[in-house]
């Protein structure tokens, strides 16, 4: 085996990741890491299939039986998710484009790598909560305290925009405006910037957080009792809290329901389609990048699907026939007792 094969795929990989993605995609460094996570799942199947260690891996390791082995074994042997194994194809599909575009010799082998389908997955319904629930959430923190004016305003925050919990986490004091207009900027998927607007009581809660930071050069909006960053854990144990706590008679969904930081964003989702925003608006509000991942929550939203019947009987005009009430034939009854 030749020393120059291992050393052309690891200078095809730290190209890919030095100067492929950052400089001539823009790949923002979430991307980076998904990509990275990906192709290191790859080379340590590859290498365990080959039966070498993985400074040995060759380009000709990396064909498409392996790369379909690897797809099946993150389904089956590690219990990803048919989205999941949809993901690490379309990274694993980055790396193998520039492949092709720079190692010719073998553009054959990664042609029939870019030739593997992607899995096709069930579209499940999106785990909402009603306004009157998310209501019952959000009261919940102790407002005495600085720790539950915190989880006030995060949950309040997370509700109002939407947002994705890494948005929320990123948050600065630099991008909110806390005085009319009231907006907030997000920074999304890809790089992408988004304003949305904050209710009055989002922004006073916020206004009012921030007189009680740690300290005054302090950047981000929400911080743990260190004075760091929140983390997507932490916001989800704070919204996990809380809605425990929620979970009474009055509200038994979030007892039975998973409430997870996206199911809010989910819910803010529905409210707003129920208030009759269009769905173009809500697209940009949310940062979708297509109308077609917004108009999931109207196929979710089961009590517009009663009003859109509803109006639909009224407009169509069909009267009820007069229902006479259905009374047995005494020459029926006998012939039943006949029987």
């Amino acid at each position: 085996m030749s020393k120059a094969a291992p050393r052309e795929l690891f200078a095809l990989v730290e190209s890919f990741f030095n100067e492929y993605l950052p400089r001539q995609c823009g790949s923002s460094r979430h991307t980076v890491r998904a990509y990275r996570d990906a192709l290191k799942l790859l080379f340590e199947f590859a290498a365990q299939r080959s039966g070498r260690q993985i400074a040995s891996l060759e380009l000709g390791d990396l064909n498409a039986d392996a790369v379909a082995g690897f797809l099946e074994h993150i389904e089956t042997n590690r219990l990803n998710s048919t989205a999941t194994r949809n993901c690490r194809r379309a990274a694993l599909r980055s790396f193998f484009k520039h492949l092709v575009r720079n190692d010719l010799a073998h553009s054959l082998q990664y042609t029939r790598v870019l030739a593997i389908p992607s899995k096709k997955a069930r579209q499940r319904p999106a785990t909402y909560l009603e306004a009157d629930d998310v209501r019952a959430i959000i009261a919940k923190p102790d407002r005495h305290t600085i720790d539950g004016w915190r989880d006030y305003a995060l949950l309040l925050f997370l509700y109002n925009c939407g947002a994705r919990v890494s948005e929320a986490t990123g948050v600065l004091w630099s991008d909110l405006q806390l005085t009319p207009p009231r907006q907030v900027r997000l920074r999304g998927k890809g790089r992408k910037e988004r304003l949305v607007p904050l209710w009055r009581d989002t922004a006073n809660a916020l206004h009012r957080l921030r007189s009680k930071a740690m300290s005054a050069d302090q950047q981000h909006v929400f911080v743990n009792r260190h004075g760091q960053p929140i983390t997507r854990d932490g916001v989800a144990y704070i919204l996990q809290k809380h809605a425990s706590a929620a979970a009474t008679k009055e509200h038994p969904m979030l007892a039975h329901t998973r409430i997870t930081p996206h199911v809010l964003r989910h819910s803010c989702a529905v409210a707003l389609l129920q208030s009759g925003t269009d769905v173009t608006v809500i697209r940009d509000y949310l940062g979708h990048a297509s109308v077609a991942t917004t108009g999931r929550y109207i196929t979710t939203n089961l009590q517009m699907k009663r009003d859109a019947l509803e109006t639909f009987w009224k407009h169509a005009g069909i009267e009820p026939a007069p229902a006479k009430p259905w009374k047995p034939q005494p020459d029926l009854l006998a012939f039943l007792q006949s029987l």
